[in-house]
């Protein structure tokens, strides 16, 4: 199949994204073979093959030996204090994935098959000790020079949920690729990638979310075909799989391990997977098995040669049992744990002097002696140009924006909760305020509805919607997609049409139902007012939600401050009588600064107020005097929008650098 030279890509919103009328023709990545039941994938050549972008026509071969790995392990000395000690749980394994074989890394759980791959791609936490050897055709990999490299492919799979699968291909091909790749070739490769991984039919489909239940999402086997399409964009030379098949039905996990096998027969790819209980027709295709136990190696080649080995060592596989299941179960640690480690142990040592251990040694040997081609080097030399700075950030915003106007959750059911509660209050509000003793109370209360319901609602609601995006962002930005100022800045920029929309709409409906002063100056003034106060609270409430490594310790916090902030507020409480220790916390108060602001503008210039017949009660004769009796000053307008502004700017510097420490800290 052929690329027709006029191409025309539309996304789902009907938005032509490319009309390319000069695209040269290109061969399909994939080919399928319809008369399989599960089809077979072409391979042979890549849009990128053969470019300055990715050519590794020579073959990739890793192996490690003696790798070991050490977990941190805190305990509670005396004193709280803590001591840290560190647990091996990885122990002198040895192995090798040489090119155009498919691996699969299989054991119990607990046998350390994440463990090993995370060590193999260099994604450990920080805090863990790696010792060992690990080699790329023979030549030693140096920290942090080999994850930007390889291809790695997570046991769970993080999407922008409100995305098309076509959506995410084309904004991960702007952030993965090298911007030198021509519009009409990102095209061209995501195209063929969905045509041959089975994604055309789904390309228009949105990739899931949770808070939409009767939205048309992507099963679990085409997220995770969407999964590796996205790894291939890059044609990597080394595709690292994490529990590839978990939550997948038999067909579906076959087909996917297929794909991956025809990959590294055809194209020569080093593809290492860890996997959990396999059907006896998934294992089969794998070219070689690293069978673990109790964290050491138990065998390393085919699936019969370990059946052969076991069985050597006494436990022969009953006749019809599935292989896979019997390998994993024989290397399991049992209820009578120490009987059950010996027996490991002795399995582990009897197959580090066996031949199947020497011939895996006589390899690496070879590899670390023989090995010419340095693809180290070679993908460091090639200097591959990063998207701009201005790319990444049209990427991100666009990305969040589509997440912000596609979920219901976020803005939609927002505004429609505004409208409710903005009717609903100025109705109450509606015939009560006029220029008299009572109407007073009366405006001082639609304007403190404003300030809350501007503040309140959307600080909690910001406060649990964050951390769900924290985890596809430590993802992608330990990828190096993008960074973290990228990251927050266009979140912050995302949101802000909708952090507009919601308080003009509620301003508009609460200020004239209810009856406030009538001057479209002071409306347009309390319609930026309320801009503010919303800004200004969600910014708190990505502060509270970064600072905290939960969402209920951050609102059991987050509590007591929003009740310093309503006493301090000048509604309930003087704040000429705030003791000394206690009257700073007003400084931080946006209700005060904003409820001070509204009273200016609505009672500044109002000469006359109706006093009651009753000679004995106070009367407020004009607007200054109400200023004054709140313990406000008229003074204070503007400053009261410069403190605001200083405090939206300062909770999202102290968010900024929460969310540093948390993108560090992998």
């Amino acid at each position: 199949m052929t690329i027709p030279m006029d191409t025309k890509i539309v996304l789902s919103t009907k938005e032509v994204l490319v009309m390319d009328q000069t695209a040269s023709t290109s061969k399909n990545l994939f080919l399928f073979k319809n008369n399989e039941e599960i089809p077979s994938v072409d391979f042979s050549e890549s849009l990128l093959t053969n470019s300055e972008f990715g050519d590794y026509s020579e073959g990739v071969n890793l192996t490690w030996r003696d790798l070991c790995v050490y977990a941190p392990q805190k305990k509670e000395g005396l004193f709280k204090t803590s001591k840290t000690t560190y647990k091996r749980i990885i122990s002198n394994v040895t192995g090798a994935a040489l090119s155009g074989t498919l691996v699969a890394i299989m054991g119990a759980s607990g046998a350390g098959k994440s463990t090993l791959m995370s060590a193999l791609s260099q994604r450990l936490p920080d805090d863990c000790i790696v010792d060992g050897d690990i080699r790329v055709n023979g030549k030693p990999v140096e920290p942090g020079n080999f994850r930007k490299a390889c291809g790695f492919m997570y046991q769970q799979d993080l999407f922008s949920p409100c995305l098309t699968v076509f959506e995410h291909l084309y904004f991960m091909a702007l952030l993965k690729l090298d911007r030198r790749v021509k519009a009409h070739q990102r095209i061209a490769l995501i195209d063929s990638l969905l045509q041959e991984l089975g994604l055309l039919a789904s390309q228009n489909t949105r990739i899931g979310s949770t808070s939409a239940s009767q939205q048309v999402v992507l099963s679990g086997g085409e997220r995770k075909r969407l999964s590796f399409a996205t790894e291939l964009l890059t044609d990597p030379a080394i595709l690292l799989c994490d529990e590839p098949t978990t939550g997948l039905d038999s067909f579906s996990a076959s087909k996917l391990i297929r794909m991956m096998h025809d990959l590294t027969a055809q194209r020569k790819k080093t593809v290492l997977c860890t996997i959990h209980q396999p059907s006896s027709e998934l294992i089969d295709m794998f070219d070689k098995i690293i069978l673990l136990a109790d964290s050491r190696t138990a065998f390393i080649g085919s699936t019969d040669a370990a059946l052969s080995f076991l069985e050597s060592q006494g436990y022969p596989c009953p006749f019809g049992y599935n292989p896979a299941d019997f390998l994993i179960k024989s290397l399991a640690v049992t209820s009578d744990e120490l009987s059950s480690r010996r027996r490991l142990k002795r399995i582990c040592d009897e197959f580090s002097v066996s031949d199947f251990s020497k011939e895996m040694e006589l390899e690496i040997n070879y590899q670390t002696h023989v090995g010419t081609y340095d693809f180290l080097a070679d993908f460091n030399s090639r200097k591959i140009k990063k998207p701009f700075w201005f790319t990444i950030m049209f990427v991100l915003i666009r990305r969040s924006f589509l997440n912000v106007v596609r979920d219901p959750t976020v803005q939609l059911s927002r505004i429609l909760q505004k409208v409710a509660i903005a009717i609903m209050c100025s109705l109450c509000f509606a015939g009560s305020i006029d220029l008299t003793q009572r109407g007073v109370q009366s405006v001082q209360g639609a304007l403190f509805i404003m300030v809350t319901e501007n503040t309140f609602s959307p600080m909690y609601s910001v406060l649990s919607q964050f951390p769900d995006m924290l985890p596809l962002f430590q993802r992608e930005y330990s990828a190096g997609l993008y960074s973290t100022f990228q990251f927050y800045v266009s979140y912050i920029l995302s949101s802000l049409p909708g952090l507009i929309i919601e308080p003009v709409v509620f301003t508009i409906i609460m200020y004239w139902i209810s009856g406030l002063r009538d001057s479209f100056t002071v409306f347009l003034l309390a319609v930026v007012i309320c801009i503010l106060i919303i800004n200004v609270a969600t910014s708190c409430g990505l502060f509270f939600s970064l600072a905290f490594s939960s969402v209920g310790t951050a609102m059991a916090c987050l509590v007591p401050f929003d009740y310093a902030l309503m006493i301090t507020s000048g509604v309930f409480y003087k704040l000429s009588s705030l003791p000394p220790y206690f009257s700073w916390i007003r400084y931080l108060s946006w209700i005060e600064y904003s409820n001070e602001a509204l009273t200016i503008i609505q009672w500044q210039g109002i000469t006359n107020i109706t006093c009651l017949d009753n000679p004995d009660l106070p009367c407020l004769q004009d607007g200054n005097e109400v200023i004054n009796n709140m313990n406000f000053s008229p003074d204070n307008l503007y400053p009261n929008l410069v403190a605001m502004v200083i405090l939206y700017f300062g909770f999202h510097t102290l968010a900024f650098l929460f969310l540093l420490m948390k993108a560090r800290h992998k």
